[in-house]
């Protein structure tokens, strides 16, 4: 084994035991693998990113069963394959069973000022906020709901109706994006 291979070894054993750095640590090491594999697999940018979180979530969740003879690397691509086939059986269903159905069926997102907007007081705070709005929809969703209405993981994973792993997961990566475009800014 490697030093790097070493070193990755003792991450995956700490994120065994629930050390949330060694979680952070996987998620930005492989975040690129995972997203690439699947951006050329769909084609599309969302669906790339919420299958990588739900990969994400999932790895993590059953991070105990990871068998070391494999890499790492090839258990989350496997991951990710698995669940982008369960979201095209999941998408045919759907349309199998809308067919039958004339009615429109859509969801309209609620493009009104938030609370935090009314709240903006402080220069400080305006410069955060214009930062988070640079994050996608759904970043700036749990960004907003922990840090300004400070939810706790349970109440975002209900009031989102997601996995709390997701939500940890997209945390994690909100908060890394969030700072990257905070330090191009310096």
């Amino acid at each position: 084994m490697g030093k790097s291979e070493d070193t990755l070894h003792a991450t995956i054993i700490k994120a065994k035991l629930g050390n949330q750095m060694a979680f952070s640590t996987l998620l930005d090491t492989f975040w690129n693998d995972v997203y690439g594999f699947q951006l050329k697999r769909t084609e599309n940018e969302n669906d790339a990113e919420d299958i990588t979180i739900q990969t994400f979530s999932k790895a993590f969740d059953k991070i105990k069963t990871y068998d070391p003879t494999y890499e790492f690397k090839t258990w989350l691509i496997t991951i990710s394959k698995n669940i982008h086939v369960d979201l095209i059986r999941q998408r045919r269903r759907n349309f199998m069973d809308s067919r039958g159905n004339n009615e429109a069926i859509s969801k309209v997102l609620d493009d009104a000022p938030s609370a935090e907007d009314n709240l903006i007081t402080e220069q400080n705070l305006a410069t955060l906020l214009q930062n988070i709005k640079k994050l996608k929809p759904h970043y700036q969703e749990v960004i907003n709901l922990r840090y300004f209405h400070e939810l706790s993981y349970a109440s975002i994973a209900t009031e989102l109706n997601e996995p709390i792993n997701n939500i940890k997961v997209k945390l994690l990566r909100a908060k890394k994006l969030l700072a990257e475009i905070i330090r191009k800014k310096d």
